[in-house]
């Protein structure tokens, strides 16, 4: 029998957790550094610089305008592959604001309680995404894992950290990962959403998730089955892999323009 203090992985429910969620480790991070360095770019076309550099200032401009939201989530550990989506580009709607009878206030905002469902839509979808990284045979193992047939996963706590007001019109990208490594005893883990504006491409929310296995028919916590600890822990690896190639990425596109603005008038 399901039990009734417990709600599954689609519900907004809280369960007693015993650990706080981990707090991120890239909060250093300046949330405007995509803006900062795309200004830097445009700046530099007015510079007295070279016709070649002139070029590839735009190529690097042009780049940055395509690969923002992998430069950017992958910086922070996040996979931004369209297939690792919980949600991809979703149309913020006017109903998502909330409204203030104040005549002093701003013109609404997308109301705070959206952000978890925004969430909690995306990490369904981003665990039932890691079906198709695994063997084909554990397909619908990993879609149970949003039922109560058998092993499944429960929300415990979710923390929500809102950086600024999205508004309408906007598209918000969701995206997860894990904060810790699951390993083959772990009843719990951790994940960490992040949810993009499309019109600031910058983080409008994140929250913190703990999340706990539980075993529907026992009616108790379990262990995560192998299968799927492979599948997280490759995922994880995977996380820090398009960390450092990210923050190559970026380190390499700072150092460019930098040379840009110091050869300024020599051309």
């Amino acid at each position: 029998m399901r039990p009734s203090s417990f709600r599954s992985l689609t519900t907004t429910a809280r369960l007693r957790a015993t650990t706080p969620p981990p707090a991120s480790e890239n909060g250093a991070i300046n949330p405007r550094w995509l803006s900062d360095l795309q200004k830097r770019l445009q700046q530099s076309l007015s510079l007295k610089i070279a016709p070649k550099k002139v070029d590839e200032v735009r190529e690097r401009l042009a780049h940055l305008d395509k690969n923002w939201l992998e430069l950017a989530a992958g910086r922070e550990g996040f996979l931004a592959d369209p297939e690792r989506r919980g949600l991809d580009r979703h149309a913020v709607q006017w109903g998502d604001m909330l409204y203030s009878n104040d005549v002093f206030a701003s013109q609404g905002h997308v109301n705070n309680v959206i952000y978890n469902r925004l969430a909690e839509s995306g990490r369904v979808n981003w665990t039932r995404n890691l079906a198709q990284f695994s063997d084909p045979k554990y397909e619908q193992e990993w879609y149970d894992l949003m039922s109560p047939k058998s092993i499944g996963l429960i929300l415990a706590s979710i923390r929500t950290d809102f950086k600024f007001p999205m508004t309408f019109p906007d598209r918000v990208t969701v995206l997860h990962k894990l904060v810790t490594k699951p390993d083959y005893s772990s009843d719990r883990f951790y994940l960490e959403a992040v949810m993009y504006s499309e019109q600031q491409r910058r983080p409008a929310a994140k929250c913190f998730e703990d999340i706990v296995v539980y075993d529907y028919r026992a009616a108790k916590k379990a262990p995560l089955k192998p299968f799927m600890v492979d599948e997280l822990q490759a995922t994880y690896d995977l996380q820090e892999e398009k960390k450092k190639e990210a923050e190559k990425k970026v380190a390499e596109l700072q150092e460019f323009v930098q040379q840009v603005e110091d050869s300024a008038g020599t051309a």
